[in-house]
């Protein structure tokens, strides 16, 4: 699961040129806005990741003099997204950690006798009743449910190589291979074989078989349970295929393509609890034709790359669309033992991601 809020240290602070009453805070490979002189580097804080929904009561500066406090899933809050303040990407939120000191204390916990209980790492999302952002899924998509998602599938949500600099560093030593595809924006969508039993998944649902939809029809249009019965037949393996779906009534549809498309990125093998390496799942498309995510290169090395290089790597056109900024890269290592995403800063700051 990704970790919305946790408790970091404080690399640098970095001047703000013209600004008196700001300044940038580097965490990781983050830059946050803060105000001058709230912090200062070696600093332990919690640090928001962008996505985050932060409850009013938390901090309620996020919304604006006369705007009208929004509300999800039931909590009162804000969405924290990328955002320039006097040229400056920020990208986050830091708060001390007074702030869930005092929570604990409000709630009768007794794990945290001070603030210096908390330690470099630690997620803290529960204690501040901060939840990742999910925006409503159109109708269309949402279909009746089957059941939670299935637990023994994992799901897929790679970290950001912002929150990964020392595992960088290792694999620019390790000299690791990796693929490289285009992250697509769209809907995710797992299809299954278990026992022989076909199945249809949203990003936290099994869904019920159901013509009119999207996903369903998408599987039906694409032969998955016809490719997915033949490959059980053959390997008597439980698998789960993982991926995108794209098209008109998603996300805009960016990509200007007509009807809708699934694109495979991801291959699980559920006996085994393990993902088809890349060198796998591309064997796997070539013998059924199966759509896959773009791929821009297999054995890439990042041969000492900063995280800013990666970043400005995320930029660009998509495969898809060349009049589409695409949503970033996702890199897989060729051994399937690691993997990330870099999200582009011009998609997110073009979309208030």
């Amino acid at each position: 699961m990704r970790k919305m809020a946790t408790v970091r240290k404080i690399d640098s602070i970095r001047p703000i040129p013209d600004a008196d009453a700001i300044e940038c805070a580097v965490v990781g490979g983050w830059t946050v806005v803060i105000k001058k002189g709230d912090f200062k580097a070696g600093d332990l804080a919690v640090y928001c990741e962008i996505d985050s929904w932060i409850p009013t009561e938390i901090a309620p500066f996020l919304t604006k003099p006369g705007q009208e406090v929004k509300e999800h899933e039931g909590v009162k809050g804000e969405r924290l997204r990328t955002v320039r303040l006097r040229g400056q990407l920020s990208q986050g939120l830091l708060i001390p950690l007074s702030v869930p000191y005092n929570m604990v204390v409000d709630k009768g916990g007794f794990l945290h006798t001070s603030e210096d209980d908390f330690y470099e790492g630690e997620e803290v999302s529960e204690i501040l009743g901060i939840t990742k952002y999910e925006p409503p899924i159109p109708a269309q998509l949402a279909g009746e449910v089957k059941g939670a998602f299935p637990g023994i599938i994992p799901k897929t949500d790679q970290e950001r190589i912002q929150n990964l600099s020392s595992e960088l560093a290792e694999w620019n030593a390790e000299r690791t291979r990796w693929e490289i595809t285009e992250k697509l924006d769209g809907s995710s969508m797992t299809v299954y074989m278990i026992d022989g039993e076909f199945g249809v998944c949203s990003r936290n649902l099994d869904l019920k078989r159901n013509k009119d939809n999207s996903l369903w029809k998408a599987a039906y249009a694409q032969g998955l349970e016809e490719l997915l019965e033949g490959y059980q037949e053959f390997d008597k393996c439980n698998i789960a295929l993982q991926g995108e779906l794209i098209g008109e009534g998603i996300q805009g549809n960016p990509y200007k393509i007509k009807g809708q498309k699934f694109f495979l990125f991801d291959v699980y093998l559920i006996d085994e609890g393990r993902y088809m390496n890349p060198s796998e799942r591309h064997g796997l498309i070539e013998a059924t034709g199966i759509a896959h995510v773009p791929l821009s290169d297999m054995g890439f090395m990042l041969v000492s790359l900063t995280m800013d290089e990666i970043l400005a790597m995320a930029e660009g056109k998509s495969q898809l669309n060349d009049s589409t900024e695409r949503e970033g890269l996702v890199f897989k290592s060729m051994d399937g033992k690691a993997s990330f995403k870099a999200i582009s800063n011009k998609f997110l700051l073009k979309n208030g991601g």
